[in-house]
């Protein structure tokens, strides 16, 4: 049986994801991008009220999503389905679609020093890739997540920990904004700090151990305005306070107020969801299936487009993002089923088989996962 209120928060986080990657190409507030492009200042408020929270929910649902993958399979199955669905695109990712997003980056910025001339290709094109990692980062958080979930799972055989979570309270769900806020001051990595560890490992087995439950789930659907009164309160608060500020710098990110808009949003969004958008819908029908695939083709396009409405078309601030949006909605889907239907690249960049079966589904970060 499908979760359908998961499904339509995934691919909503997505499609919010790729909003947000239109803006943040042009934004005002120093947070590096590929493109050097001036952008409409006040457009960022978007970017102030999605970024602390649209990962940090998908790692929720992701945990969630394992728990219900984990029913029906063993965990050596769940790990080989990871390296096949997960790990795998998220290298190969680097190699053949990461270089687009690098090539651009060097249109606006001298990487080579004024001797690119005297670089070998290769090096190039080596440097093209890491520089243009782009998204393909959730996957390698992810795979990791699931491999610290399963030595959980291996240490706690009898599901000790799932089984106290379940018993969670309404009070026990405003404490944990503190556990929240303390996860987010470890295990960042230095340098590229977009490896938050601490935080989305933590938001993961949340998923898994805590919102995974019916009886969780009921709690978080009958106080679902209450956490969304509490996450719109401090998202004004939150952007008003940092406006104009780095919102993707560390220190930023690591404060009370951040993580607690980070929280509440994230249950505002799972009780929301289980209250009033728990039913299929035509868009949910057809993004579900294609929702990581997207996920993982959308930038790369994104980058290309900016540079050529940039340098081709040289359109004013404003324009740039109702250009991108409309490239983005026709190139995507286009890019997506040409991707899909091309027996390599499928298998290498979305993880999908080299032969369809006629098998049962179940939900792990919108694919049909096959048992």
């Amino acid at each position: 049986m499908r979760k359908h209120d998961i499904d339509n928060l995934r691919c909503g986080i997505v499609v919010v994801v790729i909003l947000y990657h239109i803006v943040y190409l042009f934004n005002s507030v120093g947070v590096i991008s590929n493109v050097n492009i001036q952008g409409v200042p006040g457009m960022d408020v978007f970017l102030y009220l999605c970024y602390p929270w649209f990962m940090v929910c998908l790692f929720v649902l992701a945990g969630m999503s394992a728990r219900y993958a984990l029913k029906v399979r063993t965990d050596r199955q769940f790990l080989k389905e990871r390296v096949h669905k997960i790990l795998i695109p998220s290298i190969a990712g680097i190699f053949i679609i990461g270089w687009i997003s690098g090539f651009v980056t060097s249109r606006y910025a001298d990487m080579w020093g004024g001797n690119g001339a005297a670089v070998p290709g290769i090096f190039k094109y080596l440097i093209y890739c890491l520089s243009g990692i782009g998204p393909l980062w959730f996957c390698h958080e992810l795979f990791l997540a699931s491999l610290v979930l399963l030595l959980i799972r291996k240490i706690d055989k009898k599901d000790r920990i799932g089984v106290l979570c379940k018993r969670a309270t309404l009070l026990v769900l405003f404490l944990l904004v503190f556990l929240v806020w303390g996860s987010a001051q470890i295990l960042n990595t230095p340098i590229i700090e977009i490896y938050r560890n601490g935080i989305y490992i933590f938001m993961f087995l949340l998923g898994y151990e805590l919102f995974a439950w019916e009886e969780v789930q009921k709690l978080l659907e009958k106080y679902a305005l209450l956490f969304l009164g509490i996450a719109g309160v401090l998202g004004v608060v939150y952007t008003g306070y940092y406006w104009g500020e780095n919102y993707a710098a560390m220190e930023n990110l690591k404060s009370f107020l951040t993580n607690s808009y980070a929280w509440f949003m994230t249950v505002a969004l799972l009780g929301c969801g289980r209250r009033w958008w728990n039913k299929e819908t035509a868009f949910t029908r057809y993004f579900r299936p294609r929702n990581f695939g997207l996920y993982v083709l959308h930038y790369p396009l994104l980058a290309v487009f900016a540079w050529i409405a940039d340098k081709t078309f040289h359109l004013p601030p404003w324009a740039f993002y109702p250009a991108l949006l409309v490239a983005e909605a026709v190139a995507l889907p286009a890019c997506y089923e040409l991707v899909s239907r091309t027996p390599l690249l499928k298998t290498l960049l979305l993880g999908l088989s080299w032969k369809r079966r006629n098998v049962k589904t179940a939900v792990f970060f919108g694919k049909e996962e096959k048992w």
